[in-house]
């Protein structure tokens, strides 16, 4: 396993790859459960990313947003930030960069002279903060206290098996009607006990997606427990506070999650499955609820 391009200074003792010291790890080793072709699982550990919290706040008294952000080159992303985003109107009027920790979080703060900071100031007084974009799962908030906040346990008990999990992602692309004519949309599925996909949604947003889902989970009155929610995407971690929140049992995403969507996972009782294709699938937690798993060596650890 490649570690992640070293950045610089000592490393935390749970990361992979280098990070400057002041910084949370770009990366960190987590333990699952590979499940192999013939359905047995065995403990194995890889680096998986992190996300980061980064707060954006301009002259120590205005927070902008709160974006969520693998934590190195923090100084090129606040400069190329508010260029992109037309906060500022050229990169002279950015004065300075300063990085700060408040926790587990990071705040950007960044100093602009007194003209630019009445636009930013008049700006915020239109309503016009930061807008939603397909990418982001946080755009819109201000401060951490959200990401923050504690979040419900997942509906106890529940068992499923990885042969309707296996069902199910051998129907998805099938399901995808949209994404068959543009190949570039994401999907979020529900399938029942029996791996059978009842409802799929698509968008170009994977956030979108799933929260199409889960409306129309609401609307046709289907317990979001008594299925397994499959996505395309990756599994960042407001797709596993989604999902928590929705009250799902399991979910299973097709690319990995990052760090902090298996905490989510984890603290919430959620069955978190990752890479998941028909051939093989890693779960990162919750393998309690898997009637049919067999574990290589039934004395290792399931590595939760």
């Amino acid at each position: 396993m490649d570690a992640p391009v070293a950045k610089s200074a000592p490393l935390p003792p749970d990361s992979c790859g280098n990070c400057p010291e002041s910084l949370p790890p770009v990366a960190v080793e987590v333990g699952f459960l590979h499940v192999g072709p013939q359905g047995q699982g065995r403990p194995e550990r890889r680096c998986i990313a992190t996300e980061t919290p980064v707060q954006i706040v301009f002259n120590g008294v205005l927070p902008y947003a709160v974006m969520m952000v693998t934590p190195a080159d923090l100084e090129d992303f606040a400069h190329g930030f508010v260029l992109s985003e037309r906060l500022l109107e050229s990169p002279e009027e950015l004065s300075a960069c300063r990085i700060e920790r408040a926790g587990g979080n990071v705040i950007l703060q960044l100093t602009v002279a007194q003209a630019p900071f009445r636009r930013l100031l008049l700006r915020r007084g239109e309503g016009r903060s930061l807008s939603g974009r397909t990418g982001c799962g946080v755009c819109g908030l201000e401060t951490t206290d959200l990401l923050d906040a504690p979040l419900p346990p997942v509906p106890a008990g529940g068992s499923f098996t990885l042969a309707a999990i296996r069902r199910g992602l051998r129907d998805l692309r099938a399901s995808q009607v949209m994404n068959a004519e543009v190949r570039m949309l994401h999907a979020a599925a529900w399938t029942d006990r029996a791996g059978k996909i009842l409802l799929v949604r698509e968008d170009v947003g994977r956030h979108n997606a799933l929260d199409k889902l889960i409306g129309a989970l609401q609307r046709a009155e289907l317990d979001p427990a008594e299925g397994i929610c499959l996505l395309t995407s990756r599994c960042s971690f407001e797709m596993a506070q989604k999902a928590v929140l929705a009250g799902m049992r399991c979910l299973v995403a097709v690319s990995a999650p990052t760090a902090r969507a298996v905490t989510v996972a984890r603290q919430a009782g959620l069955t978190l499955v990752a890479q998941a294709r028909e051939e093989g699938q890693n779960i990162f937690c919750g393998s309690e609820r898997l009637s049919d798993l067999r574990l290589a060596d039934p004395s290792s650890p399931r590595c939760e």
